[in-house]
């Protein structure tokens, strides 16, 4: 008999971020990978459109929010009217009492190594991982570095932990018509041969090191016209203890050469890529890095942190940096600003990178995890 898997897409209805992606990303793909499989996804009764459209593939909606405080009481109740054979919990907190199999998917520790970025409420719900890995009868990581911190911070065994990485969306690619971009970079006042920096605003984002490394650059090879206008564009909205970021611009003198854009929708952000000299990435710790792997798609050049996921997903396609060291990451921006010739090389190697991800492997490698979870394989 057909297996009947459901797929926990609450979060959805509440946030657009990286889980959403992640989730919608994969309902796109799975059903046409699983002719076999019959598919419900959840969602909230706030939902407005559905996330994907397929034969096998129908939605549910369920009074329960996600994070809430009742949530292990009332959800499966809700769940265990859809009878599923598996369920699939993105947002990674599965039912602790259930009948059916459960996977998890584990983006990342950050709030057990960062625990200063969780309010009360965060705490509760994610101090909770340990027993969701336990209950689990597969984890989806999303990195071998994930997969890493899994064993090490909670004592995950290996042998329940399945590594799936994740892809840039198909809408990031190069761009060849550039007067939407200009149009852009007007509305913003964006100098055309800018540098971006893409994420949330917060300390472990690490941004701090970038404006250091670009005022020691500045000052020291502002006169030369490759530098005279160099800007940092910082797309992303202002996390915890973003404060200090705003403090520091002020006062390494860079008010005129950062941009704040805050979050833009999908299509901004793939001109802005398309635009951008080069990525700077100094993140401190991600779970897998979805900006840098975009960048590498639009052929945009990508400098990284050499730490956590990073160097699995840019390789050899980017130059990687110790994350805290600002002379080695203002000798890579005056490197990347200054050469074209390792611009192109850049590029043409992250076309290269950027190609080994795929959403349409991840769903199959995921159909693969729940199969082995159900005992069907």
């Amino acid at each position: 008999m057909a297996a009947r898997i459901a797929i926990d897409a609450r979060l959805a209805d509440y946030q657009r971020a990286g889980i959403t992606t992640y989730t919608t990303s994969l309902l796109q793909e799975m059903p046409a990978l699983a002719p076999t499989e019959s598919f419900v996804v959840v969602r909230s009764r706030r939902a407005k459109h559905r996330l994907a459209v397929a034969p096998q593939l129908s939605e549910s909606r369920f009074f329960t929010p996600p994070h809430h405080r009742w949530e292990q009481l009332t959800l499966p109740l809700e769940m265990a009217a859809l009878r599923p054979d598996l369920v699939h919990s993105p947002d990674f907190v599965p039912c602790f009492r259930r009948t059916w199999r459960a996977v998890i998917t584990v983006h990342d520790l950050a709030f057990l190594k960062f625990p200063r970025v969780l309010t009360a409420a965060s705490r509760g719900y994610y101090g909770q991982i340990a027993a969701a890995c336990r209950s689990a009868d597969r984890v989806i990581a999303v990195s071998n570095n994930t997969a890493k911190d899994l064993s090490e911070l909670l004592s995950v065994p290996p042998e329940k932990v399945r590594v799936v990485y994740e892809a840039a969306a198909p809408l990031y690619h190069p761009l060849r018509d550039d007067d939407k971009t200009e149009a852009l970079l007007a509305r913003h006042g964006i100098t055309p041969g800018y540098l971006i920096f893409v994420s949330t605003i917060e300390p472990r984002k690490n941004l701090e090191t970038l404006l250091r490394a670009l005022a020691q650059l500045t000052a020291a090879r502002g006169v030369d016209p490759r530098f005279r206008n160099l800007h940092l564009v910082v797309v992303g909205q202002p996390g915890w203890l973003y404060e200090g970021v705003f403090r520091l611009v002020g006062e390494l003198g860079l008010k005129g050469r950062v941009r704040f854009v805050g979050a833009t929708t999908p299509e901004d952000l793939l001109l802005l890529y398309n635009g951008a000299l080069a990525l700077a990435y100094p993140s401190l710790y991600e779970g897998f890095g979805l900006p840098p792997l975009e960048a590498m798609a639009c052929g945009t050049p990508v400098l990284a942190a050499d730490c956590s996921s990073l160097p699995e997903v840019v390789g050899d396609a980017g130059l990687l940096l110790p994350p805290t060291d600002v002379e080695a990451w203002c000798a890579a921006l005056a490197q990347v600003v200054e050469d074209e010739a390792l611009r192109s090389d850049l590029t043409a190697r992250g076309f290269k990178r950027a190609r080994q991800f795929s959403w349409r492997r991840a769903a199959e490698e995921t159909l693969a995890v729940y199969r082995e979870a159900l005992g069907t394989t």
